[in-house]
């Protein structure tokens, strides 16, 4: 333990030391700096187009410069600039990499740091995301997501609507778990209870799911009343229970690299040994330890993006990797549908949040539209068995 504290150390002091030089770099002329990158996006000052940015305060480009998204996120929320089209300007910053010459600030460091030192995710830790995010207020997430209150990818192939969207990710879940009559599956990270009320309603399957957000599993409890469904307020770490499926959508994003193969091994112990595991979770293009230092503080707090690598890794020894889809491009849909419903709904819910909070919620939606269009996060649902399927998975779309 202590040779790595001291290759932590003598990592932040290499950092620090090129740190002080780049800024010192940038104080020169950081609007000049700025106008150089965004060139590159094609993308103008005070400019005509959709995607062009429109600056309020001059000190927004010192401010990107030595604070990085944590600095473009906040002045966005402060009003120092704005965007007709924020998720096209997302999606240009983005597809041309600027993200990568901004990057090098004390906010990342310390994200790092921490990271490496201790367990961002662990039983303690984890209640924050529920208590900051989930917890916002169910008036917030019902205007803004379907009938189904499902807050992950929708499935767009054959679907015009958010709502059939979502019906159609449900059911392709149900089918590649290939659900039947009479089992019992598992929930991890339930939410508000869709895909339980989904999966009970039309398999006749019973379920039970573990949200550790109190006002889902409120709301979840109320909404499946009277089917084979039980919302438990749990930690999946808890969990003793053997199941024929277990599922999982949307919540190994608040996981955590350090915690990857103790909840494969949890599903393992859980899963029956014929049975099926269902991944859907929202991936990296490269391993990291940390995530994006705005959505770390004003979003999803504690949370981090896997890599293929890390859950491979994770998975080895414990699982059959039966098939692995990715359909990210559907996310850049759902996530505009989102916004359109957010956007439309929000004289009638705006009494309960502020200004700033519009702004934050606007960004956070826009800007996700934005990397999902540029292919930098992807979606994948994956399929494992424990001991493989006999004869061989028939992977369905």
């Amino acid at each position: 333990m202590k040779s790595k504290i001291l290759w932590v150390l003598a990592g932040i002091l290499l950092v620090v030391v090129s740190l002080k030089l780049f800024t010192n770099y940038l104080s020169d002329d950081p609007k000049g700096y700025a106008l150089q990158l965004l060139e590159k996006a094609d993308i103008k000052i005070n400019g005509d187009r959709p995607w062009d940015i429109q600056v309020h305060n001059e000190d927004l480009y010192a401010r990107v410069m030595q604070q990085g998204s944590l600095g473009l996120g906040e002045a966005y929320m402060d009003g120092w600039w704005d965007c007709p089209a924020l998720d096209q300007f997302f999606y240009k910053i983005l597809s041309a990499d600027l993200d990568k010459h901004i990057k090098l600030n004390w906010t990342l460091i310390i994200n790092a740091i921490e990271a490496q030192l201790m367990n961002l995710q662990s039983k303690v830790r984890s209640r924050t995301v529920g208590e900051q995010h989930y917890d916002l207020g169910n008036d917030l997430y019902e205007k803004m997501l379907d009938k189904n209150m499902i807050y992950s990818c929708g499935y767009w192939p054959l679907a015009q609507t958010l709502d059939k969207a979502q019906e159609h990710k449900l059911d392709l879940i149900c089918k590649k778990l290939e659900l039947k009559p009479g089992m019992t599956v598992l929930d991890i990270g339930c939410g508000w209870g869709g895909f339980a009320r989904y999966a009970a309603k039309h398999y006749g399957v019973t379920v039970t799911g573990i949200t550790i957000s109190k006002e889902q599993a409120h709301y979840a409890q109320s909404k499946n009343e009277g089917l084979p469904v039980n919302i438990v307020l749990q930690d999946y770490r808890d969990i003793t229970e053997k199941f024929d499926r277990v599922v999982s959508i949307g919540m190994f994003e608040h996981v955590g690299y350090k915690n990857y193969e103790t909840f494969m091994k949890v599903v393992q112990s859980c899963l029956k040994d014929d049975g099926l595991f269902l991944l859907h979770t929202i991936g990296g293009n490269l391993s990291h330890t940390s995530s994006d230092p705005w959505i770390l503080k004003y979003i999803f707090p504690n949370s981090m993006l896997p890599s293929m690598v890390q859950i491979a890794q994770a998975a080895e020894g414990k699982f059959v990797v039966e098939d692995w889809h990715n359909f990210s491009a559907h996310y850049d849909t759902t996530l505009m549908a989102w916004f359109d419903r957010f956007e439309k709904n929000w004289k009638s819910i705006k009494t309960n949040y502020d200004e700033r909070f519009y702004r934050m919620w606007k960004y956070y939606l826009l800007s996700c539209a934005g990397l999902f269009r540029a292919r930098k996060a992807q979606l994948w649902q994956i399929v494992l068995s424990k001991e493989g399927v006999s004869g061989g998975y028939i992977s369905i779309r």
